[in-house]
């Protein structure tokens, strides 16, 4: 036990299998914040916490069509309000020569929000984490499943976490201090 208010009761296991059922407890038993690490994705584990990736979808189409708007526009600016000038007899406003450009800044753009909308929805860079004091946590990206019930919610502490997560015969069962 570590020194502190205790922040989250983490619990170690060997299968997916056995995180998923103690997920699907905790969220039986009322727990709303708590989070799953493992070393390649879980369907059902992202399911039970209601992750979805649909949100940076929607960011990096929004960049790249502002990207694409911006490009048109500027070069369509340059060419026909500010410095107008007839090569070759073609118009001013020759929206198949803007295309090119336009399609790549809309690509730069969109790579670029759906980079940032990624990091702001993770809430990251985040250096430090309470979870990352867990006794073994680093095996989470290799062989372990780890789930995290914070003690934040209402009317749910420490003991009773223990208490949830023991049926399920986790590896280990720890207390992080934040």
């Amino acid at each position: 036990m570590t020194e502190g208010r205790t922040a989250a009761i983490v619990a170690e296991f060997a299968e997916q299998d056995a995180m998923v059922e103690a997920l699907r407890a905790a969220r039986r038993f009322g727990w709303r914040r708590m989070d799953a690490h493992a070393p390649f994705p879980v369907p059902d584990a992202a399911k039970l916490l209601g992750v979805h990736g649909a949100s940076v979808a929607w960011i990096a189409i929004g960049a790249g069509l502002f990207g694409a708007v911006l490009a048109y526009a500027t070069q369509w600016w340059l060419s026909v309000q500010v410095y107008p000038i007839n090569v070759g007899g073609r118009p001013l406003h020759a929206w198949p020569a803007f295309l090119p450009a336009t399609t790549i800044v809309a690509i730069l753009w969109a790579a670029a929000g759906a980079l940032v909308g990624m990091l702001a929805l993770n809430r990251l860079p985040r250096l430090s984490h309470p979870v990352f004091a867990a006794p073994g946590f680093g095996r989470a990206s290799e062989d372990r499943f780890f789930l995290c019930l914070f003690t934040g919610d209402p009317g749910l502490d420490a003991a009773e976490a223990r208490h949830l997560l023991r049926p399920h015969k986790p590896l280990r069962i720890s207390e992080v201090a934040e």
